[in-house]
């Protein structure tokens, strides 16, 4: 038996990744400024968080205008939302674990 930590997953369990995919969870498609201020981040950082999330082929970014407002939207792709729930399983198994439940 391996322990839960091991389940883990690198490309999402770091906290603003998590944040991102927890807030699309929600919403399930989110525009780029309110991710930036939901989860208290810079453009920058959001941005190299979604690329990466994007890389990974968990979320896209599909760019458009509202009227004459050019706006970026994030959503979660099919993998994006399974990587989301292995990682809650994964992190429930590791609480329980932990908490001797």
């Amino acid at each position: 038996m391996t322990h839960p930590a091991l389940d883990l997953n690198d490309t999402v369990h770091q906290r603003v990744r998590l944040g991102i995919l927890a807030v699309l969870e929600e919403a399930k498609r989110a525009e780029f400024k309110y991710l930036r201020e939901a989860l208290d981040l810079s453009d920058g950082n959001l941005s190299r968080h979604v690329q990466g999330l994007e890389e990974a082929g968990l979320v896209r970014g599909e760019k458009g205008f509202e009227g004459r407002r050019p706006r970026t939207w994030i959503s979660s792709t099919p993998a994006g939302r399974r990587a989301f729930e292995q990682e809650l399983k994964a992190l429930r198994a590791l609480i329980s674990r932990v908490d001797g439940s």
